[in-house]
């Protein structure tokens, strides 16, 4: 069956040649230490991984405002674009090129991020969940300051101070983070924007921040270059707005018209569904949006296999089966058993364990 697998086919990414259409999913792991540097272990991390058509980047902040996750890796400081130079290069010896993702943390951030000043956010909305971690260990998730009018400019030039330094690192494109509750997500949706000035209110003035950050970054690289990934089906920090289907079909549509390298659409249901409709499938977002779509979170090779089959995706990206199977291609190629979930313990731990000590298939 396997050597049938569409998964196992070449892509053409635009200008880019894909040897396969699995993608490795960007995934916190929080190796990167207190200087939010990208480092070795990182580097043998991905290298390990680098069967797949198409790496992502874990999530990388572009800022220091944009903290707000423990040991992530950073886009701001030339130590943080030498520390990249690392893992593109060897992601690259090995056949496979690379995009970084760009992260701007939001509302999902802690004072203890930010010497006491409080986390930003469209609108002084705080997360409904019990705890963040911080520096300073566990803490109650604290109300963040909406952003004023005058500084949203600011946060779209730290976007693409960002995808200057990721182009100076090696990477091959950028993704825009534009799900689970961060900043842009939370921009997106009524439930967490309730502003009152051009960034808020209708779907056109809730799209104008990402429309403005998708301009910046396109004048890095080129729109061929540039993903974006939206989560219309997601819950993770307490999201969720009743208009979905209708503010994602439109935001589907106004992406497409910059011609980007893709949409990365998180469609299942494995991070938990708000359930406030029925969940938006990728044929919904297929109709709109003509370029390749990334399909993502709880594919199997038989489900993703059938997408492609089927066109609703053409590539499929790979998180928590990645973790545990380095070789995960490899294993699909020839039909090779997946080893079992990792514990979520070790997902976000400290050094190799959990982390890069998981085995090829023998």
């Amino acid at each position: 069956m396997s050597q049938d697998s569409p998964l196992l086919n070449e892509f053409k990414l635009h200008d880019l040649t894909l040897k396969n259409r699995v993608v490795l999913a960007p995934m916190t792991r929080a190796r990167a230490g207190k200087e939010r540097t990208a480092n070795q272990l990182m580097t043998e991390y991905y290298t390990q991984r680098a069967g797949g058509g198409l790496l992502i980047s874990e999530a990388t902040v572009i800022s220091e405002q944009a903290n707000g996750w423990v040991n992530t890796p950073g886009i701001y400081t030339d130590g943080m674009v030498e520390g990249w130079k690392l893992v593109t290069k060897a992601v690259h010896d090995a056949g496979t090129p690379m995009f970084l993702q760009l992260w701007h943390c939001g509302r999902a951030s802690h004072s203890a991020f930010h010497g006491g000043k409080p986390a930003v956010a469209p609108s002084a909305l705080a997360i409904n969940e019990e705890y963040i971690h911080t520096p300073e260990g566990k803490l109650p998730h604290e109300t963040p300051r909406a952003l004023e009018t005058n500084e949203i400019p600011e946060i779209v030039n730290d976007y693409k101070l960002a995808a200057e330094r990721a182009k100076a690192a090696g990477f091959d494109g950028v993704e825009v983070h534009a799900a689970n509750g961060y900043l842009i997500d939370t921009f997106l949706q009524s439930k967490t924007n309730q502003r009152t000035d051009k960034y808020g209110g209708s779907l056109e003035n809730r799209f104008r921040f990402l429309k403005e950050v998708l301009t910046a970054v396109t004048s890095v690289f080129p729109a061929q270059r540039v993903g974006v990934r939206f989560s219309p089906n997601g819950m993770y920090n307490d999201m969720g707005s009743p208009d979905y289907r209708e503010a994602y079909t439109y935001y589907a549509r106004e992406v497409n018209k910059f011609g980007l390298a893709y949409l990365h659409v998180m469609d299942g249901l494995a991070f938990g569904f708000h359930e406030l409709g029925e969940p938006m499938t990728l044929p919904e977002f297929r109709k709109v949006f003509d370029g390749p779509i990334i399909a993502n979170c709880g594919y199997d090779q038989a489900s993703g296999e059938a997408a492609i089959r089927n066109s609703h995706a053409d590539l499929i990206a790979y998180g928590r089966p990645y973790i545990t199977n380095p070789d995960l291609v490899a294993r699909f190629k020839n039909d090779w058993p997946l080893a079992e979930d990792a514990s979520p313990k070790v997902w976000s731990a400290d050094g190799p364990e959990g982390y890069t000590d998981f085995p090829a298939y023998q």
